[in-house]
């Protein structure tokens, strides 16, 4: 590493405990834009702060390990993604194009999450750091606007071929100049974006028909309407328009980047997941801006199949890595056919669970509905968490459901150790750009008042629809404990309601407000709504049942008939080899249907986890029965809590298991894992 780089990394692990913040709802530049077809409206990115508990630690490991060790790895020649290319590109050094067609985008995310650490800490190193690389972006951009490196440096036609990801580049481009000058002010980068913009738009909106198929993986719908956003040039949202018509508007599209159907016609999940996600998050932000219900319509339509047929237990999607669509496409890292969801060969790529909460945040926004939220918790305590290594110093590309020393179906991604340099770097960034930004999804607000998605310490001060402030704190352990403490701090005279989730898992949720229990439905999977005039002082103190739950799947799914999964609150747990005793292997052990699991926290162990301890049965267990396929909502519930119904009697030998957290496992050395093992369904016996 050059002296310089690492002088700068240093620098950059210091800054978790030596920079100053912004104070508490100060929002110079970093204020919330508004969407008139959006149910809610986020608060400004300086409006929360995280304060002590679970997402505080892994906010201030983002900023001290990981943010570093992104940045020591684009600075690496041998990485996938390389911001040398841009000072190449821009004549300020002298080499060739290193790494692979998308990396240009995957600096933009890293520049991105610098803009939304800079948002929290106002760190003036990280000010300068995005100026000389925006500086270095601006000279490379051509003088038409457009920018891509990789065409670029090598000579190669411009949007001559979709795997050359130029639109992928672009979109996060546009992205991150659009959080940079909220959050600084500065037109620099946003005048990159614009004359980008323009290019795109001169260069799309005839509708060619020889592009009718471009965007590989789509981040420019998304990245369109953020830099709409950012200086209401109506052209920009205009051609994201165009961009999600464009999709299966002509002969010759794959299902692979989900066009050969036209989006408002498509009735299932298909392809390359992230294409898909970030597709369906394009579309999303579109109709928050247009209100179109057809577009809303596909959405609902597509979310059904992904959440009721084609999702794991973790919240991840990707089921395997080369095949065919259900219409005969071959595709990759896609979605499987229903129901097809193995767990040692699942791909889950991160960027794609990351996604997937990408899109359930802005249905969330647009309808206000608690499932969304339900799905994003889903992804953020596992299949998001899963990728980077308890130390932050390590990422996962693939994220499967088990491992063991088979390799058969496996791909270069399915490592058995996490990594700091790799062949494919989109996956570190996103990691980083999310924890950065995630205190923005704690709190919503809209005219009806101030919603409460998710659960970790932390302070709040915004405005509320009508412009009246509020105040107020967060107290509470969670993922580990269920209590949460909401003390409003400050409040507006009249009249206004919290609306504080209750989590799709959450059988007998209480709620108090200053000690008297709240009168009002609090049931799963919806907002309990609490009206008051608020004054300072008020306590509202939500319990949260954090018992643990057996977790069957639905019959369908093939490789889960008989086996369970074990969950806790939102977090999903798995069996460890360094957990179990010598000669006795993960295949090995099975789950009583009737086990009592303890849980304990560990302060010292993989970060700090809660682990849950119980007696199981080595082997000699047959499966179980399995569920019935109707959950009785409406559609297909892929999984659903172990009824007692279901329980078969089975023999074996007692033995002491210990799960933890699926998010930590692959910390103590190469090991094997599995989230999903065979139901016992008698305890022990001597129990």
């Amino acid at each position: 590493m050059p002296r310089e780089c690492a002088m700068l990394v240093a620098g950059l692990a210091a800054l978790a405990v030596s920079c100053g913040t912004f104070a508490a709802g100060e929002r110079s530049g970093a204020g919330a834009p508004v969407s008139p077809h959006a149910r809610l409206k986020s608060v400004g990115l300086r409006d929360v702060g995280w304060t002590r508990g679970f997402w505080a630690e892994k906010y201030n490991l983002c900023r001290s390990a990981m943010v570093p060790t992104v940045h020591a790895a684009l600075q690496n020649p041998k990485n996938a993604a390389v911001l040398q290319n841009f000072r190449v590109a821009a004549g300020l050094s002298e080499g060739k194009h290193l790494g692979t067609n998308w990396g240009d985008g995957d600096c933009y995310k890293f520049l991105e999450t610098l803009a939304l650490v800079y948002a929290v800490t106002g760190d003036a190193d990280l000010d300068r750091l995005m100026d000389e690389w925006i500086a270095a972006i601006a000279k490379a951009q051509a003088p038409d606007g457009y920018i891509s490196t990789n065409i670029q440096l090598t000579g190669r036609k411009r949007f001559a071929n979709p795997h050359h990801h130029e639109m992928y580049n672009m979109g996060h481009l546009m992205t991150a100049a659009a959080v940079h000058h909220r959050v600084t002010g500065k037109d620099t980068f946003l005048a990159v974006a614009r004359r980008l913009g323009d290019f795109l738009h001169a260069t799309f909106s005839p509708r060619p028909p020889e592009l009718a198929h471009f965007g590989w993986n789509p981040s420019n719908i998304m990245g369109l309407v953020d830099l709409y956003r950012a200086t209401r040039d109506p052209k920009y949202l205009a051609l994201a328009g165009i961009f999600v018509d464009m999709r299966g508007s002509a002969p010759g599209g794959t299902d692979l980047t989900q066009d050969r159907v036209p989006l408002r016609k498509e009735t299932e999940a298909v392809g390359h997941c992230v294409c898909a996600g970030y597709l369906w998050c394009g579309a999303a932000d579109v109709a928050a801006e247009t209100g179109e219900k057809a577009l809303r319509d596909a959405l609902e339509r597509i979310w059904l199949n992904v959440t009721g047929r084609r999702m794991y237990l973790t919240g991840a999607v990707g089921s395997f890595r080369n095949g065919k669509s259900t219409r005969g496409d071959p595709v990759h890292e896609a979605f499987g056919a229903d129901y097809e969801l193995p767990g040692r060969t699942a791909y889950n790529e991160t960027c794609a669970n990351i996604a997937h909460a990408m899109w359930n945040r802005r249905m969330l926004a647009l309808t206000g509905d608690a499932r969304y939220a339900d799905v994003i918790e889903q992804v953020l305590y596992n299949s998001m968490l899963s990728a980077v290594a308890a130390d932050g110093k390590g990422f996962f590309y693939a994220n499967p459901l088990a491992r063991d020393d088979r390799t058969d179906g496996l791909s270069q991604h399915h490592t058995a150790r996490r990594w700091a340099v790799h062949t494919c770097y989109c996956c570190p960034p996103q990691v980083t750009r999310t924890i950065a930004k995630l205190h923005t999804w704690v709190y919503d607000v809209s005219d009806a008042g101030l919603w409460v998605h998710l659960y970790g310490g932390s302070t709040l001060a915004t405005t509320l629809g009508d412009g009246s402030p509020v105040k107020l704190t967060q107290e509470t352990a969670y993922p580990w404990d269920g209590r949460a403490k909401v003390a409003v701090d400050e409040a507006p005279g009249g009249e206004f309601a919290v609306m504080l989730r209750i989590p799709g898992w959450a059988d007998g949720a209480r709620i108090t407000v200053n000690g008297k229990a709240f009168v009002g439905p609090a049931e799963p999977g919806t907002y309990a709504v609490l009206r008051r005039a608020w004054a300072a002082g008020d306590v509202i103190e939500l319990d949260l049942p954090m018992r643990v739950r057996l977790m069957a799947a639905h019959p369908k799914v093939e490789d889960l008939r008989g086996r369970v999964a074990v969950m806790r609150g939102p977090v999903v747990y798995c069996l460890e080899s360094p957990d179990l005793p010598e000669g006795v292997r993960v295949s090995d052990v099975a789950i009583p249907a009737g086990i009592a699991f303890a849980p304990r926290f560990e302060k010292d162990l993989l970060g700090g986890v809660t682990v849950l301890r119980g007696r199981g049965v080595k082997s000699g267990a047959r499966q179980s029965e399995p569920l019935p396929a109707d959950g009785g909502e409406g559609h297909d519930v892929l999984y659903r809590e172990l009824k007692a119904d279901t329980k078969k009697e089975v023999g074996g030998d007692a033995l002491d298991v210990t799960l933890i957290p699926y998010f930590a496992w692959a910390n103590r050395g190469v090991s094997h894992m599995t989230v999903w093992m065979p139901l016992a369904a008698q305890p022990a016996r001597g129990e």
